[in-house]
């Protein structure tokens, strides 16, 4: 997977050699030469990936890293920094300012594409929900962030069949979160089915295949947003190689480092809780747009979509579909004399007792203004006006309690079937509607069907 990477490096020899690797790999490479022309650059052409030298004049790779994660438009791009310095403070602090990666000069090539490879999926996955969550929000459908975004408090599946490894991970996870220690590979696919923020597995397991137990939750419908934190040894290079194809996350040496160990765990749970708001907000968002805000019932939209499917089936020798319209009797009367609010209550209170005079299998809409519709899927004619009937009875039978008023409302409503293979929602409604204005004219609170044509 290519992607368009910053390489940010004030050295021009070592940007020069970089810069001609990542273009043999394909990817598309921006520079800087400095902190300041990075955060320029970044903002006004954003990037997949930045590969972020530390020790550079002026503004250091820490302050970049930095400043990248404090911007509400940058700080989902993964930032891997790049420095001579090994010792684990160094380490430490990068990890602390935000960074994704920490990688040692020089740099390895083979683990550098591997790390960028898993990042840049990360990073598509990432863009595609910021892109339909704004989306969402230009059109007013997307929910203010309910959920909490922090990284504290976790739930994480420790998976290591040596039990005191696996007790000394989890002692370390404990201080931050809610550690849960599995040693069999079955086991573990059973709790990862539950509510896990993060997984930490080690690569090294005997008893079972740890890579295999990696693909098995990257492929399972439950597990595959889990972020892995694979302990490994470093000098098994292959086996890390694989780890990161098969879509391991992060990746810590064994034995862990305790802070470390925090961070990384850290960083990947903040990073789920953002994926999984995104993923809820346009979950809810789509929600919205095929719902009514007023009544809850699915809007015209949904009924439409829903209903041109199931003639689709009719016209191809499955069962008749049923439609009524629903008319609520003098309703401008009701918003005249005690205003529109107290006739919004009436529509709700009409909206909870056709849902519940229907079958599971009915679909309940509310059509505009006071007209409900119900489509019934394998419904003949005879049928649908039995629920019908049923349904005027229910909204009339006794006044609606709407405050200290009660308030007597009936209904009328048109009843009609599908009537061939050339039957569209359109001709369907329509001789509904024609059924419905024949009960109003007829004295309203009945019903009145419209068979098939002739």
């Amino acid at each position: 997977m290519t992607a368009r990477i910053l390489l940010v490096d004030d050295v021009e020899a070592s940007r020069r050699i970089l810069e001609a690797k990542l273009t043999a790999e394909y990817y598309q490479v921006l520079v800087a030469e400095d902190g300041a022309g990075a955060l320029d650059l970044a903002a006004r052409e954003p990037p997949d990936i930045i590969l972020l030298d530390v020790l550079m004049p002026g503004m250091d790779g820490l302050q970049v890293c930095r400043a990248l994660k404090a911007d509400p438009e940058l700080r989902h791009i993964p930032v891997v920094l790049l420095t001579a310095l090994d010792s684990r403070e160094a380490r430490l602090e990068g990890l602390e300012a935000g960074a994704d990666e920490f990688l040692s000069k020089p740099i390895d090539d083979v683990m550098l594409f591997a790390r960028l490879r898993s990042l840049a999926r990360l990073k598509v996955m990432i863009d595609e929900l910021r892109e339909r969550e704004e989306t969402s929000r230009r059109m007013g459908m997307a929910p203010m962030p309910g959920a909490r975004l922090g990284a504290s408090g976790g739930r994480v599946l420790v998976v290591d069949d040596d039990p005191e490894r696996a007790r000394a991970l989890a002692e370390d996870l404990a201080v931050e979160h809610r550690p849960v220690i599995e040693t069999e590979a079955e086991k573990a696919l059973m709790s990862a089915r539950g509510p896990i923020d993060l997984a930490v597995i080690n690569i090294a397991s005997q008893s079972f295949d740890a890579l295999r137990l990696v693909a098995r939750l990257r492929s399972g419908d439950h597990s595959r947003q889990v972020p892995i934190l694979a302990v490994v040894d470093f000098d098994a290079r292959d086996r890390v190689l694989k780890a990161l194809d098969l879509g391991v996350n992060d990746l810590i040496a064994w034995p862990a480092d305790a802070l470390e160990l925090r961070v990384r765990s850290r960083a990947l749970i903040r990073r789920k809780r953002y994926s999984d708001y995104l993923r809820d907000t346009v979950a809810q968002s789509m929600e919205l747009a095929v719902t009514d805000q007023l009544t809850g019932l699915n809007n015209r939209r949904y009924m439409m979509g829903q209903l041109d499917a199931l003639l689709e089936r009719t016209s191809s020798g499955g069962d008749p579909v049923s439609l009524l319209m629903l008319d609520i009797d003098h309703f401008k009367r009701v918003n005249d004399t005690w205003g529109h609010t107290l006739g919004d209550e009436v529509l709700r209170e009409v909206a909870i007792r056709l849902a519940s005079s229907v079958r599971a299998v009915d679909i309940p809409c509310r059509y505009g203004g006071e007209e409900f519709v119900v489509v019934m899927p394998a419904t003949r004619l005879t049928d649908a006006a039995r629920i019908a009937e049923r349904i005027r009875t229910a909204i009339s039978v006794e006044p609606f309690a709407v405050g200290d008023r009660e308030i007597p409302v009936t209904v009328s409503l048109g009843v009609s079937a599908s009537d061939g293979a050339d039957d569209r929602p359109e001709s369907l409604i329509r001789r509904a509607d024609e059924a419905l204005y024949e009960a109003k004219a007829a004295g309203r609170n009945q019903v009145v069907i419209r068979p098939r044509r002739p």
